[in-house]
């Protein structure tokens, strides 16, 4: 059997401490490349022409996050956080739920009717 010596497996050891301190810790913030879901983080994320239609955004934290020419229709946006939202003057939100559970109007681009 060989042994490394300690100072050849603290790397590894480093990585697995902050992966599992990252997978327990409480409120951990997502990351902007985690899928679309309830309660999914993704403020100060560029999520421009990303198609998200259908989506469950349900409690989404999108301040700040950039959705230039994002397709939102028929996503649930029920209670999400849009507060400083860039570039949703071009956002398909047709049959969308928006965040106070109106159901957008077919033809809404940029606002929710």
């Amino acid at each position: 059997m060989t042994f490394q010596p300690l100072v050849a497996r603290i790397p590894r050891l480093a990585g697995a401490a902050l992966a599992l301190f990252l997978a327990t810790a409480p409120g951990a913030m997502a990351a902007c490349w985690d899928p679309a879901g309830k309660d999914v983080n993704w403020s100060n994320c560029d999520k421009s022409k990303t198609n998200l239609s259908g989506a469950n955004l349900t409690d989404a934290d999108l301040r700040t996050a950039v959705m230039s020419g994002t397709n939102l229709s028929g996503a649930n946006l029920t209670n999400a956080d849009l507060e400083e939202v860039m570039g949703m003057s071009d956002t398909n939100m047709s049959g969308a739920t928006w965040t106070d559970g109106r159901i957008c109007a077919e033809g809404s681009i940029g606002v929710c009717n």
